[in-house]
């Protein structure tokens, strides 16, 4: 039903225009352009944001590229803006269609009413293409302005510099960044249905072609805009490459631009679209969910991941954080899984700047950078919140102290071998990661000469409010599963023992393969009380507040909880899921008991202050069949960018956009968790869970190269392979 594939908004609100351009994003995985109406300028917050390009300007912090708008138009009726914020609208609509990645924008002015459809073609994922229909309701004088707007919003930028602009049949704007001098480039063409007078003129804002014509009362006019985006990391010839991309689309025209981008959507849905019977509200918002997440998937690269806010702007300075590899990973592995390929080839890439890294820090093996960019270069400083009251930078440690991104890459390399049945990442890379990764940890770990246990000492686990622990149960685990998992490659390349005996030659890892043994054995096992794991040694000790003391004591809704000065590090008050996200991931080591237990005591000290942890508590939940928490959790992850929820700063640092982690969370929560799907060394298994508010599940799996068609009902579960 094409209701539960689209969302509109009615009216005009200025204070809407920041998460409407977050919730109408469309996207191809090589571009996100936000849901800004086609005359925003920078105050709307619009952005054309680039993948894996990033720029440094003067001492701000480094964040990815917006290109100039190539879809930029503007309307003048008798001399008057017919525009957003600039004349009264009568009525004002934004849309898309999660199904195909359509935005739409209905607006009438009274004089002229304005309907828009726009793309990020999924097909040709440097092209962009629009079509504009104008309906006049008065003879008048109209003067349409269209081209490329170099009227940039950034963040700390500005990232562009040395434009050149080109008039004539086909506009173009050619910039370079300002760290590295990467060109980018952006051509625009244009096809009407009416006769008009033509200019073309470019200055400081960009390159534009004005178009004069007169329009009688009821007549309406179509105009069709198409933009090709280059950078020098695609060609050497990035401004050519774009004229002619963005010429041959005005040859084949808007609609079969719009009917292959639609051809390739549904080659997308037809190996993941999971449909979910019961709640249209629910069904609507998973739709959404995974169109956020499949149309940031970088599919025309094959070695990139996708940042903490996808392509919907700069913040959290679109690096990618453990939420790739945690969150996102699993949709794409079970049902894409040359998608999850190229997230892990990433990592794989970037190992240098993990061992660099780690050198850094007087560590060996691989230490993955916090907040990776390009490279595997760390973005995260030092101090990486402002303080809201002295506005100040504040000291932070996540970049020293997070260490548990390692064993969580070297968990998803695993993961991915187990249920795709592909050795070959393993082989080209992904098993010297796993191997460095456990050095990483052999090097890290603190052993005292008094006892045979193994520390992991002056750390941050997934919490993040608690600074500099010792022994999170979460950090120990996960670096215990990571030695395990390395030692595990023998098993793996037992057909072919030279291949790794190989390696671990090359990587003169003959006593540290020893110490492995040795060391996975000694890591200090978290302590418990009543069952209930310590999420770290003493905090238990720490003040046993409710959530809404600690919220009592805040003075600025802007403020950061954590650290030694937040109203949260010194009580037991969590930021979100750790010792349950342990649960979550590891869910063998742990039984039902266990994890009630941990359940009950976590979730009321959980604030669930990041998009990342409803879906842990939902998976869990449904292990102790908690349905009714599973649900509610589940409408939270799933929702999250249509209601514009999520926290949206921290101290004074913006932290906005779409949140693909939640996104990934609510495929997991529906497919892991209601329909309890399993993969165990290849064998599928599913335990279903479904609440009472879901009727039927249906939703594709890949599993060891077969696609199946899964049917989860309350009468059972029946899977079907694909045609």
């Amino acid at each position: 039903m094409e209701k539960l594939w689209f969302l509109k908004r009615s009216g005009y609100d200025p204070r809407s225009v920041v998460s409407d351009g977050n919730r109408f994003l469309i996207a191809n995985g090589y571009m996100g352009v936000r849901g800004t109406v086609e005359e925003s300028g920078s105050d709307a917050c619009p952005a054309v944001n680039l993948a894996g390009v990033y720029d440094r300007y003067g001492s701000r912090w480094r964040e990815p590229v917006n290109a100039p708008n190539g879809l930029f138009v503007k309307v003048f009726v008798n001399g008057k803006p017919m525009a957003l914020g600039e004349a009264e609208a009568v009525s004002h609509s934004l849309a898309i269609s999660y199904r195909h990645g359509i935005f739409s924008r209905d607006t009438d002015f009274g004089a002229v009413s304005l309907s828009s459809r726009r793309i990020a073609s999924m097909a040709q994922p440097h092209l962009l293409a629009s079509n504009m229909q104008l309906r006049f309701d008065v003879d008048c004088q109209v003067t349409l302005c269209t081209g490329i707007s170099a009227d940039i919003w950034d963040i700390n930028g500005p990232h562009l510099f040395e434009y050149r602009f080109e008039t004539g049949d086909t506009l173009l704007c050619e910039a370079v960044t300002g760290e590295k001098k990467i060109p980018v480039a952006v051509a625009q063409c244009v096809r009407r249905d009416f006769d008009a007078v033509e200019t073309c003129e470019s200055g400081e804002g960009g390159v534009m072609r004005t178009l004069r014509f007169f329009a009688q009362k009821g007549a309406v006019f179509s105009l069709d805009a198409f933009a090709a985006v280059y950078t020098g990391l695609d060609t050497d010839t990035p401004a050519s490459a774009a004229e002619a991309l963005a010429s041959a689309a005005r040859e084949v025209g808007f609609d079969d631009c719009l009917k292959q981008n639609c051809a390739a959507w549904e080659r997308i849905w037809e190996s993941s679209a999971v449909d979910l019977e019961g709640n249209d509200e629910a069904a609507l918002a998973l739709h959404a969910s995974q169109y956020y997440l499949n149309s940031i998937a970088p599919r025309h690269a094959g070695n990139l991941s996708i940042p903490a806010r996808g392509l919907s702007g700069q913040t959290y300075k679109g690096a990618v954080f453990w939420d790739s590899e945690i969150f996102l990973f699993p949709m794409f592995v079970h049902t894409q899984p040359e998608v999850a390929n190229s997230l892990l080839r990433y990592r794989i890439e970037t190992l240098p700047g993990a061992l660099k890294k780690a050198a850094e820090y007087g560590y060996r093996g691989a230490f993955y950078p916090w907040e990776s960019q390009e490279g595997g270069e760390e973005g995260c400083t030092n101090f990486n919140v402002v303080d809201v009251f002295t506005h100040r930078p504040v000291r932070t440690y996540f970049r020293d102290k997070q260490i548990h991104i390692s064993a969580d890459i070297a968990y998803t390399m695993r993961q991915y071998y187990e249920i795709t049945g592909d050795r070959s990442l393993l082989e080209e890379g992904g098993a010297e990661v796993m191997l460095q990764c456990a050095r990483f940890y052999l090097s890290r770990a603190t052993r005292h000469l008094d006892r045979d246990s193994v520390d992991f000492a002056d750390v941050i686990g997934p919490d993040e409010y608690h600074e500099r622990v010792t022994n999170n149960a979460f950090t120990n685990e996960m670096a215990r599963h990571c030695m395990e998992s390395a030692l595990a490659l023998e098993e793996i390349f037992a057909d072919c023992p030279a291949r790794l005996h190989s390696l671990i030659e090359k990587l003169d890892y003959g006593c540290d393969w020893k110490r492995l043994k040795e060391v996975a054995g000694r890591i200090r096992k978290p302590r418990e009380k009543n069952g209930v794991i310590e999420q770290f040694d003493g905090y238990f000790a720490l003040e046993d507040c409710s959530l809404d003391t600690v919220r009592s004591r805040v003075c600025d809704p802007r403020e950061y909880w954590g650290g030694d000065h937040g109203v949260a590090g010194t009580t037991q008050i969590i930021k979100q899921a750790d010792v349950i996200a342990l649960m979550a991931l590891l869910p063998q080591q742990y039984d039902t008991a266990a994890v009630a237990a941990n359940w009950d005591y976590y979730e009321g000290r959980t604030e669930h202050g990041s998009s990342l942890s409803a879906c842990m508590y939902a998976l869990t939940a449904c292990r102790i069949h908690r349905l009714d928490w599973a649900w509610e959790l589940f409408l939270r992850s799933a929702s999250i960018d249509i209601q514009g929820g999520g926290k949206q700063w921290a101290g004074e640092i913006y932290i906005g956009g779409t949140h693909p982690a939640s996104n990934g969370g609510a495929w997991m929560i529906a497919v892991l968790g209601f329909a309890g799907l399993r993969v165990q060394k290849g064998r599928l298994e599913l335990h279903p869970n479904l609440p009472e508010q879901i009727t039927c599940l249906r939703f594709p799996v890949t599993i060891g190269g077969r696609r199946l068609h899964i049917t989860v009902t309350h009468d059972g579960w029946t899977a079907e392979e694909a045609s």
